[in-house]
């Protein structure tokens, strides 16, 4: 943490340097589709605030199983492994309690949102492994795609046979048995182009009773309808099957990491299948893009009970973009809605038993947004806003007839400016409110609804991001006051969190990257976060630290070697453990991993890789089910701990033709 430091504040002290021109000879070329509804790093420079474009290549020498693989190097990324696939994935605290699922953050796929229709969501269905870059939107900078949440939106995007035209394999495994694959084609002509990829994995994984198993598929069509119009279709298919090696007390996660629970044979099985489309449109002095999206999913999950849902989410949404002189204006809206077939059954060692509950649940969210920009000299000012509106609800059949219903309106300003320093550094503020409503796990914990409001902050951010000589930087300072945040609980093991709505809290930290280039054949990465969740003068805790996060967090990786070959050690550091409990009864260790990385070209276009996983075989605990008062529990509630990834040897070999 002392390098990052002690670097940054000499790279802020040269902000205002101007590059030479052999340096600008090395940037990096940006690819803008349309000038007013820009994508990728254009759009990244852009946000008056916290944003990153992760290329496929940054991680391209780990066996990426999840989300957590890609974004480890993404300044303001909370990404730690629970089991498997199953991440804890947060941005500012966005969903801090809750520990399973996704809530708090909009994932979307080539610019179109994959949530369900009541904001909850599952990342397991955004495959890292094919992805050509993902794109990272913290806080309110998510607004050009509607995104109204605390931590913002990831966007990733799938090739397209005209930037990954040609054969492209991968195959890679290695400890607990795990083997994966991939193989796509790329294929273009004139007036259209083509894509698919298909992917397989399977593991035993790193604890008893963690086996997964999964086959995706995914393809796009683009077709050019005239010279300024193209119309793009998407289809994914996704069979995963996961078993739960569940939470472990902490001493047990400590001395015997590799235990896993087989009572109720635990699983989540996913079968989804989603079809979309997005069609742009340039003219003259403006920009459109427009589209639809259907996605049916059925989940199998024997937790406390079996968890039976088959759901429909649909939408479509559109966007424009229009530029005259130093005047930039978007505006977009978002409509989805969504049906649940919800049953639970007794859990009979993971089958289905008799029925204890059905429901027909329906949502709807829709997301109205306009945006204003104005440039004068090296200043950019930004000023907009987003309206909300929601339904939710549930018409309980079974044990009893029950009828639930709750709807929401949010509006949420947001102003920003960009001050351009130099031609290679940018700093920016930006002042803006978000809101987040809350889904059917938060309110169907009582047929009725629980009584639950939506969550809304008033965030102010100040960053810069850029280029000086050897360093490449971006650094953005936060503070979030929110009120009614949606905090969990755990109630017992194995059963879902109770929600409630707490008065006041404080969101508050720093979201570093810096990457030196000491040498042609040497470069350092690094990221760190500051992470200071509290309660604010809360009658029940007081000023206590919210559990699950900790406080400081610092990863880093020196690549050496030339193009043909190269060596990565990294580390990731946790100087204290996360609090486990509103109480502030209980605070788990901190901890040091070490990993290694390593890649060699062979023959043509081949690689052969190495992924050395926590070499020192550390045992820690990464990630926590938060409780209220850890100390006033029983034995078997204190099982809310996941640990770490323990040791690991992956290699593989990937080639295009």
């Amino acid at each position: 943490m002392a390098i990052l430091v002690l670097a940054s504040t000499a790279v802020l002290a040269a902000a205002t340097a101007q590059p030479s021109a052999a340096e600008l000879a090395t940037q990096p070329i940006i690819v803008v589709t349309g000038q007013r509804l820009p994508a990728g790093a254009a759009e990244v420079q852009q946000r008056p605030g916290g944003s990153d474009l992760v290329m496929a290549s940054e991680y391209k020498n780990r066996v990426a199983v999840s989300l957590r693989d890609a974004l480890a190097f993404s300044p303001g990324v909370y990404a730690q492994p629970r089991f498997g696939q199953e991440i804890r994935l947060s941005i500012r605290g966005s969903g801090i309690s809750r520990s399973y699922h996704m809530r708090g953050l909009t994932l979307l796929q080539d610019g179109i949102p994959i949530n369900l229709a009541d904001d909850n969501g599952d990342f397991q269905e955004l495959d890292p492994a094919v992805l050509s870059h993902l794109e990272i939107y913290r806080g309110a900078n998510a607004f050009r795609f509607g995104g109204t949440t605390l931590g913002g939106a990831i966007n990733g995007v799938v090739p397209n046979g005209r930037n990954s035209n040609g054969f492209r394999t991968r195959v890679d495994g290695g400890s607990f048995g795990t083997l994966r694959g991939l193989a796509s084609f790329g294929w273009k002509s004139d007036g259209a182009d083509a894509w698919v990829a298909i992917t397989r994995d399977r593991s035993d994984g790193d604890r008893e009773h963690d086996k997964r198993r999964s086959l995706r598929g995914h393809a796009n069509l683009g077709i050019g309808l005239a010279s300024n119009v193209q119309t793009r279709f998407y289809i994914s298919a996704n069979r995963i099957e996961q078993k739960l090696p569940g939470a472990l007390s902490y001493d047990l996660a400590i001395d015997n990491p590799k235990t896993g629970k087989f009572v109720g044979n635990q699983k989540r099985n996913i079968d989804s299948l989603r079809l979309q489309s997005r069609t742009t449109v340039e003219l003259e002095d403006m920009d459109l893009e427009f589209g639809a999206f259907a996605n049916a999913k059925k989940l199998f999950h024997p937790i406390y009970q079996v968890v039976d849902q088959k759901s429909l989410d649909k939408g479509m949404f559109a966007r424009i973009g229009r530029e005259s002189g130093p005047f930039e204006v978007h505006a977009g809206a978002t409509a989805r809605f969504g049906t649940v077939e919800a049953k639970r059954h007794a859990n009979l060692d993971g089958k289905r038993g008799p029925r204890t509950f059905e429901a027909d649940q329906s949502a709807r969210t829709i997301d109205i947004y306009s945006e204003a920009r104005f440039r004068t000299g090296k200043f950019s000012f930004v000023a907009g806003g987003i309206y909300t509106n929601g339904v939710r609800r549930q018409e309980q059949v079974f044990p009893i007839a029950a009828t639930g219903k709750a709807s929401f309106n949010q509006l949420s300003p947001r102003f920003g400016a960009i001050w351009q320093a130099s031609d290679s550094v940018e700093v920016y503020a930006n002042f803006s409110r978000s809101h987040e409503l809350p889904g059917f796990i938060e309110l169907a914990q009582i047929s009725s609804f629980v009584p639950l409001a939506a969550q809304h902050a008033w965030t102010t951010e100040i960053g810069t991001r850029g280029k000086v000589g050897p360093a490449k930087f971006d650094i953005s300072l936060y503070r979030a006051k929110v009120r009614n945040e949606l905090l969990q609980f755990n109630v017992g093991p194995d059963i879902p969190a109770s929600t409630f709505n707490a008065d006041h809290t404080l969101h508050q930290g720093i979201e570093a990257g810096l990457d030196l280039k000491l040498a042609n054949w040497a470069i350092l990465r690094q990221v760190y976060q500051l992470n200071d969740f509290r309660f604010r003068a809360d009658a029940q805790y007081d000023d206590n630290r919210l559990p699950v996060i900790p406080k400081h967090l610092y990863r880093a990786e020196l690549k050496l070697g030339p193009k043909a070959w190269s060596i990565s050690p990294s580390l990731e550091w946790v100087p204290q453990g996360a609090w486990a409990d509103y109480a502030n009864s209980f605070r788990a260790d901190g901890y040091t991993t070490f990993n290694l990385s390593g890649a060699v070209k062979l023959l043509g276009s081949s690689e052969l890789f190495v992924d050395i996983r926590n070499l020192t075989r550390e045992k820690a605990v990464g990630d926590i089910s938060a409780v209220v008062n850890y100390d006033t529990l029983t034995t078997s509630q204190q099982a809310i701990f996941y640990p770490i990834e323990r040791r690991a040897v992956y290699a593989g070999v990937r080639a295009n033709w």
